[in-house]
């Protein structure tokens, strides 16, 4: 029963950490502007593709879920 609730706070301020970066993400100028993103505006049309930003988003959560699963 302990390792279900240790679970749940995991869960729980992974969740806070998510939410505090949706509200104060934009705030933060270099997150979605990386090298390599790639960003098309025509005339009627615009297309963004955040590529560099999703790897680097990608490396940290592997990493931090690596860190979970060894303790």
């Amino acid at each position: 029963m302990t390792e279900c609730g240790k679970i749940l706070i995991i869960i729980g301020l992974l969740l806070a950490i998510l939410g505090c970066i949706f509200l104060f993400g934009n705030k933060i100028p270099f997150i979605g502007k990386l090298p390599g993103d790639i960003a098309v505006e025509k005339k009627n049309f615009s297309f963004y593709f955040p590529v560099t930003t999703c790897i680097i988003n990608s490396i940290v959560l592997s990493l931090i879920l690596w860190i979970f699963s060894k303790k």
